[in-house]
């Protein structure tokens, strides 16, 4: 038979017990996959101090590097175009676009684990083309290149790690895909600080070339971890299932736990078959957008809330700070050392991610994102009307600085984790992969729209909104509050397959009070043995082998 032959499988109704307890060396694997964070970090963080030196504005305007005691008109006049830096910074937002979207396919067709290292693969490739440019064409097309595998890795990390993360600790664990993001900025703005004032190619080859050991540590530590056991199931393998889940869960594979988990993963699964039956590629992308607006549980409700909950992330305004912060601090004309404040935002960035990995499994990711919002827009609000003020006061401008750390801190330790754990949560496995894939191409495509934007919105030689530009944050963060209460469920202590039946029953608003009643395995069948009906795990084995 196409799964091996697995046949008895110890079920359970006994909703308490439909996870195996699991091992500190099973913990540590789960945890190793948020290393694929510092990809993010590192390369979204390092442009921004790039674009601010010296040796590369001059490299790629001609420019001549002013001398000291320039004039103010003269200091000013030194900076990249607006184009140029939209077109810099954009453009590895829209291969990772499109990365995300392909990895969705990739990761249903040959596995969640060999999807991310190849990721690294092609992030290599446009690493060394980045490394290469004398100018800014090679520079972009390295970007685009490396973009696709950032989008792999981005992707199919949250995919893998919700998928194989006991489920107390599952948002823990991938806020740890957040927290290693803010490394890799850490390390960029450290990197960039070190090198800025170098006038050879070592400026931004250096921090460059670094991105290799982050490739390189992913790739090869993915060979020791195993794949998806849910990726088994799907693919009808359940004797391979069974295995790597008694790996990841430091279990004999004969062990009932084991099988009760197992059992429980398969019972969805055909339960989702049943509801929206699978059948060609294209019809299995159309499944994503199926069923009413209006009913919580569907298909279509849980795409709009995967890819609008990464929108609301980037409209948050953060990577406005970490993309165009050293440009932004320069041209406020009042900070002596830009590349200094980039660096202290993002060490604030730092410090405050690891809170989430309590509070989120504490107070849960709805009441984060709901508070996480409103102190947000509060402390936009404040540097708005301050910088518009007085923004000219280097005493004002301190307290501007100070405000937005304060914010840096809320998004960090609600937004930056948040929106990562619930895409990797809200959807059924018969669309997981390319639900996520879709939510984080929404990620990205802000990313891209806010990058290409930014520029002319706060350039000198554009907009020139200067501290206004926070008005704009501070509206759009007004937004992610309403959409948090309304629209954001309370997933915190279910497994992935809880999840799907709380979205069934509740709406947003009273998910935190849902209790889980029954199990999966229980409603599609136990025979008197105590095992799931031969007849489901028959009919999984057989659709998984025609995928």
């Amino acid at each position: 038979m196409p799964g091996g032959g697995l046949r008895a499988l110890a079920a359970t109704g006994d909703v308490a017990r439909i996870e195996a307890p699991v091992t500190v060396k099973a913990y540590l694997m789960c945890a190793f996959a948020a290393f694929g964070g510092i990809f993010f970090g590192f390369d979204s963080g390092y442009i921004s101090g790039i674009q601010g030196m010296s040796y590369v504005i001059h490299l790629y305007t001609g420019i001549p590097i002013p001398p000291a005691g320039a004039s103010k008109e003269t200091l000013a006049a030194f900076t990249l175009p607006s184009w140029e830096k939209s077109l810099i910074t954009s453009i590895l937002s829209a291969g990772t676009f499109f990365g995300a979207i392909i990895a969705g396919d990739l990761a249903d067709w040959i596995g969640r684990r060999p999807t991310i290292i190849s990721g690294c693969g092609v992030f290599i490739v446009g690493a060394i083309l980045q490394i290469a440019n004398t100018g800014y064409k090679l520079l972009v097309a390295g970007r685009l290149i490396a973009g696709f595998g950032v989008g792999f890795i981005s992707a199919i990390i949250i995919l893998y790690m919700s998928e194989i993360s006991p489920k107390a600790v599952r948002g823990a664990i991938v806020s740890g895909y957040q927290f290693c993001i803010t490394i890799g900025l850490l390390l960029a703005s450290c990197v960039d600080y070190a090198t800025q004032n170098r006038q050879d190619t070592g400026s931004y080859r250096i921090p460059i070339g670094v991105q290799f050991a982050w490739a390189l540590i992913l790739g090869i530590g993915l060979f020791f971890l195993p794949e998806s056991p849910r990726y088994f199931v799907k693919k009808g393998k359940l004797d391979q299932a069974r295995n790597v889940l008694a790996r990841l869960r430091g279990q004999p594979a004969e062990s009932e736990f084991i099988q009760q988990e197992l059992a429980e993963i398969v019972a969805n699964h055909e339960y989702e078959l049943q509801v929206i039956p699978q059948s060609g590629y294209f019809s299995s992308w159309a499944n994503c957008f199926k069923g009413s607006l209006f009913n919580g549980s569907s298909n279509l409700r849980r795409t709009i809330l995967g890819t609008s909950m990464q929108m609301m992330q980037q409209w948050t305004g953060v990577n406005f700070i970490f993309y165009f912060g050293t440009t932004f601090f320069q041209e406020l004309g009042t900070i002596s050392n830009p590349f200094l404040i980039g660096l202290i935002t993002t060490l604030v960035n730092v410090c405050s991610t690891p809170i989430s990995f309590y509070t989120i499994e504490r107070y849960g990711r709805r009441t984060l994102l709901i508070y996480g919002a409103l102190g947000m827009l509060i402390c936009e609000f404040i540097v708005a009307i301050m910088g518009t003020a007085n923004g000219g006061n280097p005493a004002v401008v301190k307290a501007m600085i100070a405000f937005i750390c304060i914010y840096v801190f809320f998004f960090a330790s609600t937004w930056g984790p948040g929106a990562w754990v619930v895409i990797g949560e809200i959807f059924p496995l018969p669309i997981r992969s390319r639900g996520v894939g879709l939510s984080t191409a929404s990620n990205w495509l802000w990313n891209c729209i806010i990058a290409v934007i930014t520029p002319y919105m706060v350039g000198t030689d554009k907009g020139n909104l200067g501290a206004k530009v926070f008005f704009i944050w501070g509206s759009l963060c007004t937004a992610c509050f309403i959409y948090a209460y309304f629209l954001v469920p309370e997933t915190k202590g279910l497994s992935l397959e809880q999840v799907d039946r709380m979205l069934e029953e509740t709406n947003a608003r009273n998910s935190a009070k849902w209790v889980p009643h029954s199990t999966y395995a229980a409603d599609m069948g136990l025979t008197d043995k105590g095992t799931l009906a031969p007849e489901i795990v028959e009919d999984v084995e057989r659709k998984g082998s025609v995928i």
